[in-house]
């Protein structure tokens, strides 16, 4: 556990965020593709009549 001093430490501005930027673009990208095929088959069974 953390203690007091190494709270106190943080300089705020100064993390480096590279791994959660990468990580929220990739859930981004993920968000887009689910949504653009969830369209595709709507229009598909749209299309077929379903």
């Amino acid at each position: 556990m953390a203690t007091h001093d190494e709270i106190t430490d943080f300089k705020p501005g100064q993390m480096d965020i590279a791994a959660q930027q990468k990580t929220f673009a990739g859930f981004i990208r993920f968000a887009i593709w689910v949504t653009g095929l969830s369209l595709l088959v709507l229009v598909f069974l749209a299309l077929a009549n379903a």
